[in-house]
């Protein structure tokens, strides 16, 4: 099973930049298109971005042209390049894999992001 440990959230105002880091176990890591979800008090979990295990990337339009996903195999890391936040950003961040690639593994603790002036 893997492990999944997010990181790099805070308190930001609005239209500043955080830079979170997704850390995962295991060495199939690299072979699954992995993605950001986040979850503000209330909501359901949402799907934000992705990557596929080649690079290829793909946004929902509410964070497209703010959000970068990336990813480093050799570490096991995903990252999330977050610009331009606005409030409605606010939400627990989490990482996991693509649903289409199989069950998610278990979630994470999470980040919390708190955009606020």
């Amino acid at each position: 099973q893997v492990q999944l440990v997010e990181s790099g959230g805070g308190l930001v105002q609005p239209g500043g930049s955080l830079r979170l880091s997704c850390a995962a176990s295991g060495s199939i890591f690299g072979i699954y298109a992995m993605g950001w979800y986040r979850q503000a008090p209330g909501k359901q979990r949402e799907f934000i971005a992705s990557i596929s295990s080649g690079g290829s990337t793909n946004y929902v339009d509410s964070v497209k042209g703010r959000f970068t996903i990336s990813r480093d195999n050799a570490k096991n890391t995903v990252y999330l390049q977050m610009n331009s936040l606005k409030p409605e950003d606010t939400a627990s961040y989490y990482c996991n894999r693509m649903p289409y690639t199989g069950s998610f593994w278990s979630w994470g603790q999470g980040t919390q992001v708190t955009v606020s002036s």
